[in-house]
């Protein structure tokens, strides 16, 4: 028998029409919602676009707490619409519920202030965009209440919150910056940095007294309690203790001797300051240079100045019998210079008597010998100076210039500039640019009736002159500026040059030739015979040249008598190496702890006799260097009799000798002393400076152990991360 069916009854078209429209119009807000979320996050209380999941409250600067991203698995709100499957997934439902106003309107409320929203009337939805900036904004008044009595400092830890959106258990859904990770307040360590900052960036010490950067940081940190001068000056001179005992390690474990480089500073007080500087090579043979003291002397121009202060310099960090060379900044007497040669042989008595002491700086001597030669051809340098101001100062002027240029069909690409006269390489620069103008300089007053007074044609010849014999001294110069430390026999190819070249021009026929270059040359020859043994024996210690090169240069500079020059450069490298050869044997720590008398480790219950121990082995270092010191003086002419290396302009002779080591194991540690021997006592932002170095006046206010603790710091600091390990440098040989 047929079950009688029940009739359905079909529901009213309006109903199903406001299901139908309540599910499209849900969907609409989850895309809606789901985009928001994705695009925002909330940053100083307002919506900005980003991304990020977190899962709890986290902080970022500026005492703001933001809401981080929904997580995947969204967690329903209990608000739910009846009849309605679709739970709402909106971040608002947990701040909002919805309350049915009139037939088709419902308002949104807030569970905080009751502060009731329009959320949709008919078929208009009004979304959810205004009940987030409610909440994120701090419009609702309980929030920001809330907000207000609980201020979170930028280092503290956010409490939990509890009333902000309700915390039932659930994982909230929040917005957060990319990556902002929680860091704890630790005065101590502000100031540190504080410390450094006045460091690095020579600010005053009283910086941290001056009211403007006092109200900076409580601002900035409120908790933290801003020290005095004089707390800040303990914590610069406790960094610079610091860093100083990771650079004692680094000098005690130098496998060579150091050179120092002394450059004296004057102050308005009449005291001056040596600025003494270290260079040596590391195990890995690496170049490094460091500065190690600032010493105050009261008395700066005496005899005794520069020989106390390196006194000074090798008790402090312990380097007597370590030191190799000194280079100077300025000329010295005679018993100035005589007090460093007895230094030098009192501390270290194999070092050729301290005859390897350089007497002066090469960037000095170049600075030196441009500003007497700009001062031969004064007047002429003045016009030059004059019309090239003409032309720069006035736009109108220029335009003209460059007309006329374009006009004449100069093919010059160098730009006019006018020259800072504490630099003499923008003299140079100016007047070589002015030079390849000339003709456009020439024409000017045709073109322009105001321009008066150019160089006449004598005056450019002079101007002509000048720059070609300056341009071997600012090439030279360029070299010093290089990133990286130069080693010594590069400037022997130079400075064997500028001799020549000055030789041959003195010779000149022509008056402003010959007197020119006269003084330059007569300049240039203090430097170099200071300096000549050092870098003849530097340059012997690069295979592709060796004495072939002193012999063939010396020839050239004086004639029939060149073969006494290199006789003297011959004695002296092979009493240098005899002496490198005399030098102890390096103590192994095994053998340290015998010395130390520690005794060996004894195996099987059975030891060495005590002939062994103790003097029995520093007698047998005696016997192998008496017996082997034959064969090791004969790595040099081993060495000297191999045949030269092909001359390629880029060679690293650092790294040569570093992989030969093995081959030349004395002659390796001779020639790694050599070449790191400095020529220059100034940085490279100095080469070119014209002006001798001034100790400003609010240094010359503080103790000197603060300004060397300055200084020394700075400079440890910034030099921490560079490698300075020398690269090839391109050099024109002319061979």
């Amino acid at each position: 028998m047929a079950t009688p069916k029940t009739p359905v009854t079909p529901a009213a078209p309006t109903e199903n029409h406001e299901m139908v429209h309540e599910h499209e119009m849900q969907e609409h807000e989850m895309m809606q919602e789901h985009e928001m979320v994705e695009h925002e996050i909330v940053l100083g209380n307002e919506m900005v676009p980003g991304n990020g999941m977190v899962q709890d409250y986290e902080m970022i600067p500026g005492n703001e707490m933001v809401l981080a991203e929904p997580q995947p698995n969204y967690v329903e709100t209990p608000e739910t619409q009846p009849g309605k499957h679709r739970k709402k997934k909106s971040i608002v439902w947990e701040h909002f519920t919805i309350e049915n106003v009139a037939v088709g309107t419902r308002r949104a409320q807030c569970k905080k202030c009751k502060q009731s929203f329009a959320y949709s009337t008919g078929s208009k939805v009004a979304g959810t965009s205004h009940l987030k900036r409610h909440i994120a904004k701090g419009s609702c008044p309980v929030v920001l209440r809330n907000q207000q009595n609980d201020q979170l400092t930028p280092y503290s830890a956010p409490p939990k919150m509890t009333g902000y959106g309700g915390n039932n258990g659930a994982p909230k859904r929040r917005y957060r910056t990319a990556s902002t990770p929680y860091v704890a307040f630790d005065p101590d360590h502000c100031r540190q940095e504080i410390s450094k900052m006045i460091i690095m960036h020579d600010y005053p010490l009283h910086m941290v007294e001056h009211p403007g950067f006092l109200t900076f940081v409580q601002n900035l940190q409120p908790r933290f309690d801003m020290v005095s001068f004089n707390t800040v000056q303990g914590d610069c001179v406790a960094t610079y203790l610091r860093e100083k005992q990771a650079i004692q390690k680094v000098i005690e474990g130098v496998p060579g001797w150091i050179c120092l480089t002394l450059d004296m500073w004057s102050s308005h007080h009449t005291v001056g300051y040596v600025f003494i500087t270290g260079q040596y090579v590391d195990s890995e043979w690496k170049i490094h240079r460091k500065i190690l003291n600032v010493i105050m002397e009261p008395y700066p121009d005496s005899e005794t100045a520069f020989s106390h202060a390196v006194a000074a310099c090798l008790s402090d960090w312990s380097m007597e019998g370590k030191l190799f060379s000194v280079t100077i900044n300025q000329p010295l007497g005679d018993a100035a210079i005589d007090n460093l040669r007895a230094l030098l042989s009192v501390k270290n008595p194999l070092v050729l008597n301290g005859q390897l002491l350089v007497g002066n700086c090469l960037a000095r001597t170049l600075g030196s010998i441009a500003q007497d030669a700009f001062k031969v051809v004064q007047g002429t340098v003045k016009k030059v100076r004059d019309i090239v101001k003409y032309v720069k100062t006035s736009e109108s002027h220029e335009e003209k210039f460059i007309e006329l240029k374009q006009q004449l069909q100069v093919p010059s690409t160098k730009m006019l500039t006018l020259d800072d006269q504490t630099q003499w390489n923008t003299t140079y620069e100016m007047l070589l640019a002015a030079t390849e103008l000339k003709e456009v300089f020439s024409c000017l007053d045709a073109l322009d009736p105001d321009f008066k007074d150019a160089p006449s044609l004598e005056d450019w010849k002079q101007v002509e002159t000048l720059c070609t014999y300056l341009k071997i001294f600012f090439d030279t110069a360029n070299l010093l500026t290089a990133p990286t430390i130069p080693t010594t026999n590069t400037f022997f190819h130079e400075a064997w040059k500028i001799q020549l070249e000055l030789a041959r021009a003195a010779a000149s026929e022509d008056p402003f030739t010959s007197r020119l270059t006269k003084m330059m040359q007569e300049m240039f020859d203090n430097y170099w015979k200071s300096c000549c043994l050092m870098l003849a024996i530097a340059v012997v210690m690069d295979p592709r040249f060796k004495m072939k090169l002193v012999e063939f240069s010396f020839s050239k500079i004086y004639g029939e008598e060149a073969a006494a020059y290199v006789k003297t450069v011959e004695e002296g490298i092979h009493e240098l190496f005899n002496e490198y050869v005399a030098l102890p044997l390096p103590l192994t720590p095994t053998y340290v702890e015998e010395v130390n008398g520690s005794g060996m480790r004894q195996e099987d219950g059975q030891g060495l006799d005590a002939s062994c121990n103790g003097l029995g082995l520093t007698d047998f270092d005696v016997y192998i260097m008496e017996t082997s010191s034959q064969q090791s003086r004969s790595e040099l002419d081993q060495y000297l009799e191999e045949s030269l290396l092909p001359r390629v302009h880029e060679f690293d002779v650092v790294g040569w000798w570093k992989l030969n080591r093995i081959k030349y194991p004395t002659l390796s540690k001779m020639a790694r002393d050599i070449l790191s021997v400095p020529v220059s006592t100034v940085t490279a932002d100095s080469i070119f400076s014209t002006v001798s170095k001034e100790m400003d006046h609010y240094r010359c206010s503080l103790r000197p152990e603060t300004v060397e603790a300055l200084i020394c710091a700075k400079d440890w600091l910034q030099n921490a991360s560079l490698d300075t390990s020398p690269i090839p440098i391109k050099m024109e040989v002319p061979i």
